[in-house]
């Protein structure tokens, strides 16, 4: 990697990861949660700063883990979103930093995640038609189609790990369809997904982030040919469009069709993950099911509120400002705990407990809130509820194999390996005794 990346490494997480070591030493709430203890367990660490206040300050950033502040932030446009916990360094080296653009990706601007209005606007308005419901609609034979084809593949009374074999799968293979990509390019995307989204955490280790980058390069060189290509051969996939209404140049479509694939990849197998693993580790939850198959939607909101797959999102002041009698300078980032928020005792009854009909578990703000609500939202819980329930139906006596394991990050918040044993296949049972 060139000398700009590092210096830009050092600005965007080098000094915020030292920050965070020596902070959570002294024992600060926030840097342990935001450490290995806080990524194996956060919720000990958001109750202790819940009981700090709604709002709290740390030596790096506010936080605040209330429902009500958390929205309301999210909904208030005196605040707005930048590319990281960026330090400042002299103006000399941000010039010799930024000579070298970093390859387009969904950590920084122009991607859309990390744009304010009026360009954020410019830049939703040729991707939200995708995601009506109308359209989402026309996806589900598709999501049964790909689940399906899925499901018939897993070996019946065999063992699998669901995040390789399933749960990443059936969304890689909507969102491939969605941008008009070829299908047997997926694992290339699997392994760049896997690289790329802990660019979007804070205080990221510099050979993990030299990882991001190369794996930002190679996707790069691959949008450069195929978004050409639909210059030439437009079809009717949402990349299409954003070609063909001109509003964004090469670099910003680049960068906004990275943030497509992450979200709406990585969020829904994400979603997909939790609500198995919580389902298998609440057993009497999945009977229920069986039982209420009516609860399934509400399941997946359950899932959700208890587990969200984007865990903290951050907000920066874009003025001086007053919030809850705390003056707020201009720049000052506030960190809003998604999962804080969705474990509010103000909103959710007995929060620490997961119940597939909880009455009001679709308040969680899990998918933010917002001019950045996720516009994916619709088709992440088309996506999860049919998938999971297709799941279990296929597969009743399916069971751990072993504890899931986490990856190490935190914004987004996963599984890297459900391993289960499937049991007996319902399909070879009833073909069996038929």
């Amino acid at each position: 990697m060139t000398p700009q990346y590092w210096l830009r490494w050092f600005s965007l997480h080098g000094v915020p990861r030292l920050v965070l070591r020596v902070q959570s030493r002294r024992g600060d709430t926030f840097a342990r949660m935001m450490g290995p203890e806080g990524i194996a367990d956060p919720h000990p660490y958001i109750e202790r700063m819940r009981a700090q206040g709604k709002l709290v300050k740390t030596p790096l950033p506010w936080v605040t883990c209330d429902h009500a502040l958390v929205r309301a932030i999210l909904r208030d446009d005196r605040f707005g979103v930048r590319s990281s916990a960026r330090i400042e360094i002299p103006k000399i080296l941000q010039k010799f930093a930024n000579r070298v653009p970093p390859p387009a990706n969904p950590a920084d601007p122009p991607a859309m995640l990390r744009m304010n209005p009026p360009e954020h606007s410019a830049m939703r308005k040729p991707v939200v038609s995708a995601f009506t419901p109308r359209a989402v609609k026309k996806l589900r034979d598709r999501v049964e189609t790909i689940t399906e084809e899925l499901l018939d593949a897993m070996p019946s009374g065999g063992s699998i790990d669901l995040v390789e074999s399933f749960g990443s799968r059936v969304p890689i293979a909507i969102i491939f369809e969605m941008l008009g990509m070829p299908r047997e390019d997926q694992e290339r995307f699997l392994a760049w997904g896997e690289d790329m989204t802990p660019m979007l955490d804070v205080g990221i280790s510099r050979r993990t982030y030299g990882r991001a980058m190369r794996s930002a390069q190679s996707l790069n060189d691959y949008l450069d040919l195929h978004i050409e290509r639909l210059r030439r051969e437009p079809g009717e996939d949402v990349l299409s469009n954003m070609v063909r209404s001109g509003d964004l140049d090469h670099y910003a479509l680049k960068a906004n069709a990275s943030i497509l694939i992450g979200a709406g990849f990585e969020t829904t197998a994400n979603l997909i993950g939790h609500t198995v693993s919580l389902l298998l580790g609440h057993p009497e939850q999945l009977d229920r099911l069986r039982e209420e198959p009516d609860l399934w939607p509400n399941a997946v909101e359950e899932a959700l509120r208890y587990e969200p797959p984007v865990f903290i999102t951050a907000r920066s002041a874009l003025a001086d400002l007053d919030l809850e009698g705390v003056h707020l300078p201009q720049g000052s980032m506030v960190m809003l705990s998604l999962a804080g928020a969705n474990r509010d005792p103000a909103v959710f009854t007995d929060p620490q407990r997961f119940d597939v009909a909880r009455p009001n578990a679709g308040e969680h703000l899990s998918f933010s809130n917002g001019v950045h609500a996720c516009f994916g939202a619709s088709l992440a819980r088309m996506e999860a509820t049919h998938a999971v329930r297709s799941l279990f139906e296929r597969f009743p006596d399916m069971r751990p194999a072993a504890p899931p394991r986490l990856r190490q990050q935190l914004t987004f918040r996963g599984y890297s390996r459900v391993p289960v044993h499937l049991g007996r296949s319902a399909h070879v049972t009833a073909s069996t005794v038929g």
